[in-house]
């Protein structure tokens, strides 16, 4: 299979190719190796071609993991860097509400109560705990969040 890319598209599938393999990489099942080396592996591929395609500036080989990947230097500037760093927040800020919001909601209602609902039931049920954790953590981040250690443990 051949494509023509403009230098633009070259460009783009560059990104796309590294948030697709950073992503991956996060992914920490054993299940998930074969894939996720899968995913590196036609990175550094496509680098490499787009390397010797006008997008030398951008690529380097990496002799640790003896794969090419972007240069660090040029990675902070481009659009995926910021993709990938405003997932990783967003997907941090939200699953710190949601899990609160479950403890909440298990430390209301029971834990075996809480054990039989289904996610979508929980989700319905800790809507008002999710809003004010995001207010929360909206407003002041992590400032005000502590962890009480119970009387014997420290």
């Amino acid at each position: 299979m051949h494509l023509r890319l403009s230098d633009q598209e070259l460009a783009t599938l560059v990104e796309m190719v590294s948030l697709a393999a950073n992503v991956a990489s996060w992914n920490q099942k054993e299940s998930a190796n074969d894939q996720v080396t899968a995913f590196e592996n036609l990175e550094s591929k496509i680098l490499e071609k787009a390397g010797h395609s006008g997008l030398g500036d951008w690529i380097e080989f990496d002799e640790e993991t003896q794969r090419f990947r972007v240069k660090a230097d040029k990675e902070e500037g481009l659009f995926y860097h910021e993709c990938y760093e405003e997932f990783r927040n967003e997907s941090f800020w939200d699953e710190l509400a949601v899990r609160l919001s479950d403890r909440d909601l298990a430390r209301a209602i029971g834990f075996d109560v809480w054990e039989k609902l289904s996610e979508e039931e929980r989700r319905a049920r800790t809507v008002a705990w999710e809003k004010r954790y995001w207010e929360e953590f909206s407003k002041r981040g992590v400032e005000r969040v502590v962890v009480v250690t119970p009387p014997g443990e420290g």
